[in-house]
């Protein structure tokens, strides 16, 4: 049996110097850690931006405001708690920093950091996730407009 789940997150950007700085969360991992876009589940009554502006205040302590949609990943894992495997979705939106700072992200991650857009590109874990930073840099360096 498969459990479909669906979460919602973003690529958050801001000016830096001449260019623009990404945040990532490193999240615990058996084999280390794994630097991430923050994310989460969609809870009761949220749409799919509420979530993304929700969890990436939770998981990086930021403010954040949806410019638009960047698109959808899917992958699937097992999952220990639940016994099955799940096939999870996740939204993501090219949302830009308005406040907030990293200090105050929650237990679930274990630090949040600005990276220049290249580097974000390199110190992702996920190539799923990496894709979605290479269309955010796009639509930043283009004004954060639709393609």
């Amino acid at each position: 049996m498969v459990i479909h789940r669906i979460s919602s997150g973003g690529v958050v950007f801001r000016p830096a110097g001449a260019g623009y700085e990404v945040a990532l969360i490193r999240v615990a991992r058996a084999d280390g850690g794994a630097w991430a876009l923050p994310k989460g589940w969609v809870e009761k009554g949220e749409d799919l931006e509420q979530t993304a502006v929700r969890e990436v205040r939770e998981e990086t302590g930021l403010d954040a405001k949806v410019l638009r949609k960047l698109g959808e990943v899917t992958y699937e894992f097992y999952s220990k708690t639940d016994r099955s495997r799940i096939s999870k979705t996740v939204h993501l939106f090219l949302m830009e920093y308005v406040g907030g700072t990293t200090s105050e992200h929650d237990d679930e991650v274990e630090e949040v950091r600005w990276f220049p857009l290249e580097d974000a590109l390199r110190t992702l874990t996920y190539k799923n996730e990496r894709e979605m930073v290479e269309k955010a840099r796009s639509l930043i360096q283009a004004g954060g407009q639709p393609a």
